[in-house]
């Protein structure tokens, strides 16, 4: 996560200039030390580019990169509004949140930290009007919206930086501040992440466990969410996030069914994939209702094939 230090580097960069470290210190207020390893990280992650001047000087500048993009973005709009001040790692995490309105609850359960840890994010916020607040929820402003764009790309380079280290064609399809779901290309980046720690295979790949063994075309998608147990019905919900064709819903209702998942528990955990619409027009046939399915989000098999495929698998 980009750190106040490395937003003053961008903020001093913003014009497209070169610089030194020494001059970027003096810029930035911070100590050479810390500035050379904040420069260090952010060139390693492409967010900066390098140049040699006269006297074999290193000079940085600011790199064609998302993030740099992003940030662009929202300096021109809000260029009143010192981001550096305002904007903390930990504000960044919540401000993802923030595109509609959430309980402060809601967002620590997410983030596994204190409602105090939320309301500390918060308050640069609050105290420069970026919040609409409706009691007692909070979102950002309508035309805040440079500003959400910048803290999902900023999550989004964290996770693809960390899996890239791992297995370098690996894409991400969703994440959160705190999870990851990705796929990849190659064999040798699926038995990359397999070994890794806090990688877990997901998606129809998993359904195996539960004696649903299914036909895999290319390689298995992964899901990373450190010290999270994987329960099937967030594996339900990664395999109607990466693909949610008839194919796909016909097998997660057999995981459904299966294991008997619960509505709500399944309902709770679909809302963050933007899926809540999807998984629970699933259960409209599972309780034995095939009629008028025209109108789900979804395309559901017939009775007579989900029926067949049943048979097939040995569901009762």
């Amino acid at each position: 996560m980009i750190s106040k230090a490395g937003l003053a580097v961008l903020d001093a960069l913003s014009t497209g200039r070169e610089a030194t470290p020494a001059e970027l210190a003096t810029e930035t207020g911070y100590s050479r030390a810390h500035l050379y390893e904040v420069l260090d990280e952010m060139l390693e992650e492409g967010i900066l580019a390098e140049a040699r001047g006269s006297h074999n000087q290193r000079r940085v500048r600011a790199a064609e990169h998302p993030v740099t993009e992003a940030y662009r973005t929202l300096g021109a709009e809000f260029s009143h509004v010192d981001w550096t001040e305002v904007l903390s790692p930990a504000t960044l995490r919540v401000c993802w949140y923030l595109d509609r309105p959430r309980h402060v609850a809601e967002i620590a359960d997410r983030l596994g930290i204190t409602r105090q840890g939320v309301h500390s994010a918060l308050a640069p916020l609050k105290y420069r009007g970026i919040l609409s607040r409706s009691d007692p929820k909070y979102t950002l402003r309508e035309e805040l919206s440079p500003l959400l764009t910048f803290a999902r790309t900023i999550v989004q380079h964290e996770h693809r930086s960390r899996v890239r280290e791992i297995a370098p064609s690996a894409t991400i399809v969703w994440c959160d501040p705190k999870r990851a779901l990705v796929r990849v290309q190659t064999s040798a980046d699926t038995e990359a992440l397999q070994a890794a720690s806090d990688w877990e295979m997901t998606g129809l790949a998993r359904y195996a466990e539960y004696g649903l063994q299914f036909f895999l075309a290319g390689e298995p998608p992964f899901w990373y969410a450190p010290d999270e147990e994987l329960i099937p019905a967030e594996i339900v919900c990664h395999t109607l996030r990466l693909d949610s064709g008839s194919r796909r819903v016909s097998y997660s209702m057999l995981l459904i069914e299966t294991l008997d998942i619960d509505r709500e528990t399944i309902a709770d955990i679909a809302q963050w994939y933007d899926l809540k619409s999807t998984v629970e027009a699933l259960y409209r046939p599972l309780q034995g209702d095939f009629d008028d399915t025209e109108e789900l989000p979804v395309i559901v098999p017939s009775e007579s094939e989900y029926m067949a495929l049943k048979e097939q698998y040995g569901v009762e």
